[in-house]
């Protein structure tokens, strides 16, 4: 796929660009604007796609932080990797976790990130394009409940701050309702991955109900370090 990518653009701009370095950072650009599903979908039919899934867990007045549990699990539903982290609780550091908790497993074989909401640990939120491009795999994002939007609710919450959190917040856009082979239906909110595609993956680890099984373990492991701490 990409070899075949540039020689048809070399083609196109070897007139243009003066130099073979700027050949090649052309390329380089066009690369990285193409979205990650265009390669992903080769790897779609095998059992080995591995997807990085991340999901949170919490109790307010034990710790102003929260545990977010990373589970690597390849589609035909074995794990094979995880990883703990933590952000603030109101905070605006859950990019900076996310991001840790995927450098920190120094694993060259993951192919999507799916998380478990983009909104975590009382309104901190994840830059879902900051995430994209520090990991360079796509990313999807997931939610399970109907909602007209958090913006009255993060002004109220944060009277003194709520532009910022805004601003934020509005990076996410909007939510896409789709359908699962399950007979159930989610929310996604997707970077560097069609829509279409994203589905196919989480058909891919979603065997019953609407929770993809990497989210539904990371849950539990998240749960489960609250537990015992």
């Amino acid at each position: 796929m990409r070899l075949t990518l540039d020689v048809l653009i070399l083609s196109l701009v070897k007139d243009v660009c003066d130099s073979e370095t700027g050949i090649r950072r052309f390329l380089k650009e066009l690369y990285f604007s193409i979205p990650y599903s265009v390669v992903l979908r080769i790897h779609l039919e095998k059992k080995g796609i591995r997807a990085l899934g991340i999901a949170e867990s919490f109790r307010v007045g034990q710790s102003n932080r929260s545990v977010l549990a990373g589970v690597v699990m390849r589609s035909d539903l074995v794990i094979d990797g995880f990883v703990f982290g933590s952000s603030t609780l109101e905070g605006n550091d859950a990019t900076d976790a996310v991001v840790k908790m995927y450098k920190t497993l120094k694993r060259n074989d993951i192919n999507v990130v799916i998380l478990g909401g983009a909104v975590l640990s009382l309104y901190n939120i994840i830059n879902l394009d900051e995430v994209g491009s520090e990991t360079n795999l796509p990313v999807i994002c997931v939610t399970f409940e109907e909602s007209e939007g958090l913006e009255e609710t993060i002004k109220n919450h944060f009277p003194n701050r709520w532009r910022s959190k805004l601003k934020t917040y509005s990076k996410l856009g909007e939510r896409n309702r789709v359908n699962l082979k399950t007979g159930y239906h989610v929310f996604i909110r997707n970077h560097g991955i069609y829509s279409e595609i994203a589905t196919k993956v989480l058909d891919k680890f979603t065997v019953q109900g609407a929770i993809p099984e990497p989210i539904r373990v990371a849950r539990l492991m998240a749960r489960a370090r609250i537990i015992s701490s």
